[in-house]
């Protein structure tokens, strides 16, 4: 272990996202709302603190290895967690505890969208600006733009990208260069965002509310600057913007890339042609269908396209994981609400700024399901699991089971662990559900605002975010005994 180079890169990576800072007291000042020595304490602390950290070692330059990877990308996700409650904390509206603002940094950087505020729409602009941009940087990730950016500070950027990007195939690379790679991604991560922020625009939003919008739309967060969500609105065409850009922040980035790449007659043939994609569209679209049948038939709403409008509307926001509300979907009858949370366990695709189980997996443990009973009938056949016309390899699928297992291990532990804090099982099921998914809204106590619960439950919960951010096996590598041998 490399101990002065994980902290010569942490330092670097602090004073990058110190800048970050910047945008929110530039707002403040245009708003005069009264944020700005909140944030810019926060700045100078975090720039000396990055600083301090880089000064004392800038002398260890040298290349990190695998298991450095993986520590730099889970401190650093762990100290932004806490170094992005700063303006929380030091603020005066809202002025959180220690346990509510780690709270909001986590949910904001991991994309899950779980709140501890209420009355989000009497907040300072600087704040609730801040809230939506710790989800945008969160969504593709701080590691991935550090990896566009270490090498020209003489780091190579490889060990981070294996350790940061989600997926069962992480060794993919768009460019041949590691660094052109992350750059590929950001450029279509801001264009969506762009493009995202001018179609709210012209349906009606402001301008503020669009931008920040658009930040948690493409980076499927799901935060907002009304406590009513997307609901504030009530206007079709708004949902209509933010189910598009849902649905396509959802999809494998590298996907976006290769087809904007070709950008002809075949473009959309090319993700058709994608089992990933299929498979995404197909469980969306199902959903959709059962939830407002489901809704017209028990007569929650009197007319078919009112109820498919708030179907299609959640079970997007769910199924990607992004949690926007248009209604409380907690409080629709029998067995709509649980179906939602679990199309969530599922989640978006691989490569993408979605949580959840990611859906090659699900695929993936599909189609090995279906080979193992077809064994049982032939059990000498040689049956390749197929996506598309290509054989997956095995040890693909034995990573994939292996995710599965720790997932439901660690679903299981966190579960039982919230129990023991008091909460009700709908609660603390959903409640782990919505945070290892990073989807945010839960059922129970949990259905609006996460404010309520004990400041134990919400370092539990916190840990779980993480657990759902790291895609579980980044974080749990570091508690094994075998990382910590020379």
């Amino acid at each position: 272990m490399q101990l002065p180079v994980i902290l010569r890169i942490l330092g670097i990576l602090l004073v990058v996202f110190s800048t970050s800072l910047l945008p929110p007291i530039a707002v403040s000042l245009i708003y005069s709302d009264g944020a700005f020595v909140a944030f810019f304490s926060a700045l100078v602390i975090t720039l000396l603190s990055g600083a301090l950290l880089w000064g004392a070692t800038r002398n260890h330059i040298t290349e990190p290895r695998t298991k450095d990877g993986f520590l730099i990308v889970v401190l650093f996700w762990t100290v932004l967690g806490f170094v992005g409650a700063l303006p929380f904390i030091l603020g005066t509206n809202p002025h959180l505890s220690i346990p509510d603002a780690v709270f909001e940094s986590f949910s904001g950087l991991t994309t899950t969208g779980a709140t501890v505020l209420t009355g989000i729409d009497d907040l300072p602009k600087a704040i609730l600006f801040y809230r939506q941009q710790l989800q945008w940087m969160g969504g593709m990730g701080i590691i991935v733009l550090a990896v566009a950016i270490l090498p020209m500070l003489g780091i190579g950027g490889m060990q981070l990208y294996k350790a940061e990007t989600p997926g069962p195939m992480k060794d993919a690379k768009l460019a041949p260069r590691i660094s052109e790679t992350a750059k590929a991604l950001w450029y279509i991560y801001m264009t969506l965002t762009i493009a995202c922020a001018g179609a709210y625009w012209l349906a009606g939003m402001d301008w503020f509310d669009a931008i920040t919008h658009s930040f948690s739309t493409i980076a499927i967060g799901g935060f907002s600057t009304h406590d009513a969500s997307i609901g504030y609105f009530d206007d079709v065409w708004i949902e209509i913007v933010a189910m598009v850009f849902m649905l396509i922040a959802g999809v494998n980035f590298a996907l976006h890339f290769t087809a904007w790449r070709m950008m002809d007659m075949r473009t959309p043939m090319m993700y058709f042609n994608d089992p990933e994609f299929k498979m995404y569209i197909t469980i969306l679209g199902t959903v959709m269908v059962v939830a407002t049948l489901f809704l017209y038939t028990n007569s929650i709403y009197d007319e078919p396209l009112e109820a498919l409008r708030y179907a299609a509307f959640q079970t997007i926001s769910i199924g990607t994981t992004t949690g926007f509300a248009t209604t409380n979907f907690s409080e629709w009858p029998g067995f709509l609400p649980t179906l939602l949370i679990f199309v969530s366990f599922i989640g978006a695709c691989a490569g993408s700024t979605g949580g959840g189980m990611k859906v090659i997996r699900f695929l993936l443990l599909y189609k090995q399901g279906l080979r193992e009973i077809t064994r049982l009938l032939h059990p000498q056949a040689i049956i390749p699991v197929k996506l598309g016309k290509k054989a997956t390899p095995e040890p693909v699928l034995t990573a994939v089971w292996g995710f599965f297992a720790l997932y439901v291990a660690t679903f299981t532990m966190t579960l039982l662990a919230l129990m023991l804090t008091g909460l009700d099982q709908t609660t603390a099921f959903s409640a782990v559900a919505a945070c290892m998914n990073n989807l945010g809204p839960g059922l129970g106590e949990v259905a609006s605002h996460y404010g309520d619960i004990s400041d134990t439950a919400k370092w539990i919960l916190v840990f779980a975010m993480l657990l759902g951010r790291l895609e579980i096996f980044t974080l749990l590598v570091l508690f094994t005994r075998a990382f910590w041998r020379a």
